[in-house]
């Protein structure tokens, strides 16, 4: 590296990281005020975080499966300004795999009646009734929040081995409000009654939602050119490295920045008016020069977070399946889900190839500790097409190609120390005057990318001078099913 040399950006806001949350930052504080310049910087050489489309051999991957549904309207409307006509319209198709059989999901009741079969039907009842009686008290676990709407052998049926295949620890281990986060609002009750009405009013479980015609990644590839256009700034293989501080307000940060063609390096440190944060906290508070109080960094070393693969596969005949992805709850395999891209969008294949090979993403959930994690890719990939056969879905021999896609600090964990973790350094971040952090890692919360770009929207709309509490995008909304709190207002530009 070069030695560092400063750059004074007047009327900036540096935002760190260039996934949905910074890029929303950044666009959305155009849209508002001409007069600030976004400068967004990411450390990697794609943008969309987990969000974005890799690619191999012409064949696209979606990282995780990303549905472009949402009940936050703005969110909306600002999806539709950058993709306009690009956005699809996808019926939705999973299932869970489980002892051999499959189940349909959403809830049909006489597929699951008769993949269960009647005397465990009527003891999964008899279940339910028991725990609804008697509830566990107090409603600490992810495994107490499940077994007091869903009784017990439900909760061992469909939720143990799945939830514990994608977290690498006990259910009892997992807090409740992770539960109450993700699945809020969806009773029992309410499933059986869609499935025997047909009725449909939760979100989790939507019928159809959009999706860009080249993958989630299209959307943030859109947008970085949005920004662009505009005048911002998206610097990519630009790594934020320190964030120097005089007590609670942020004066500069360091940035390691590669260029693409020639290799050249350069560290400089770049000052701004406001800063935006969406890396993970854990990092960014290693990264404050000078240091937090102790009690934050031991509080950030204790956030913790679960790693993802994803091992492509290309087979040499059409879809085995015709689902978006299929849950895998069996013990017996590795895999945790499985996408089938043709079914997101013919387009992720490529067009020659498109009537004549199958594109598969097999996904692992790990840390990047594991034995898995360190796996070679070739092994990996035959690993993936034996658990393929294993399940029924296509013979391994028919995997013609293949690819490893690693994912690290994916999904935010919510263990047992993660809320009085989290709460010291939201606290000490607090005292800030010019520094708002924002997403998913930017604030150790299960986001999906509607509410991730929520916090972005508001973080642009405090630095022109209004007044959000960032941390409560995910309390005053609901997660998924129920949507009845007052909206946010899309805010309009000024007048000129």
């Amino acid at each position: 590296m070069v030695p560092s040399s400063v750059s004074e950006e007047l009327d900036s806001v540096a935002i760190i990281g260039g996934g949905p949350a910074g890029l929303t930052c950044a666009y959305e504080l155009q849209r508002l005020s001409p007069h600030h310049r976004p400068i967004v910087l990411e450390g990697s050489g794609m943008v969309g975080g987990i969000a974005r489309t890799d690619s191999h051999n012409g064949y696209r991957f979606d990282i995780g499966g990303h549905r472009f549904f949402t009940k936050v309207g703005e969110v909306e409307q600002l999806w539709h300004e950058i993709m306009g006509e690009e956005f699809i319209t996808v019926p939705r198709l999973s299932r869970i795999y489980y002892r051999g059989k499959y189940f349909d999901y959403p809830l049909k009741i006489f597929n699951a009646l008769g993949n269960l079969g009647l005397i465990e039907s009527i003891r999964i009842g008899l279940s339910v009734l028991r725990w609804q009686a008697f509830p566990r008290k107090p409603e600490e676990t992810f495994e107490d929040w499940v077994v007091n709407r869903f009784g017990r052998r439900l909760f061992e049926h469909f939720f143990r081995s799945y939830t514990e295949k994608v977290w690498g620890v006990p259910c009892t281990e997992i807090r409740a409000d992770w539960a109450a986060q993700r699945i809020k609002n969806l009773s029992l009750f309410k499933a059986v009654w869609n499935a025997i009405s047909g009725a449909n009013d939760t979100a989790s479980l939507i019928e159809e939602f959009q999706y860009p015609r080249l993958g989630p990644g299209q959307m943030w590839e859109r947008a970085r050119a949005r920004i662009r256009e505009a005048g911002g700034e998206v610097r990519m293989r630009a790594r934020v490295e320190r964030v120097f501080r005089e007590g609670g307000h942020v004066t500069g940060i360091e940035v390691a920045e590669t260029d693409a063609e020639t290799g050249a390096a350069q560290r400089y440190t770049l000052r701004a008016e406001h800063y935006v944060n969406s890396m993970a906290l854990r990092e960014l508070i290693a990264a404050f020069d000078p240091p937090p109080p102790a009690e934050v960094i031991a509080a950030a070393s204790r956030l913790k977070y679960r790693d993802f693969m994803i091992v492509t596969l290309v087979l040499d005949h059409a879809d085995p399946f015709p689902d978006n992805w299929i849950y895998v709850h069996e013990p017996q395999v590795q895999v945790g889900r499985i996408q089938n891209f043709r079914a997101w969008s013919k387009e992720m294949l490529p067009e020659a190839a498109r009537e004549t090979t199958a594109s598969i993403g097999m996904e692992y959930f790990c840390n990047d500790t594991d034995p898995l994690w360190a796996m070679k890719d070739a092994d990996l990939i035959a690993l993936a097409a034996g658990e393929l056969e294993k399940i029924g879905l296509a013979p391994a021999a028919s995997v013609i190609d293949g690819c490893v896609i690693r994912q690290p600090k994916a999904y935010p964990v919510y263990d047992s120390e993660y809320a009085d973790a989290l709460g010291v350094v939201r606290d000490w971040l607090a005292g800030f005057d010019n520094f708002q952090t924002v997403g998913r890692n930017g604030q150790h919360r299960y986001n999906n990318q509607d509410h991730s770009m929520l916090t972005a929207m508001l973080a642009a709309r405090n630095i022109l001078g209004e007044r959000h509490d960032i941390w409560a995008v995910n309390v005053e909304r609901s997660y998924h099913e129920e949507f009845q709190t007052r909206p946010y207002k899309r805010r309009e530009p000024a007048a000129a």
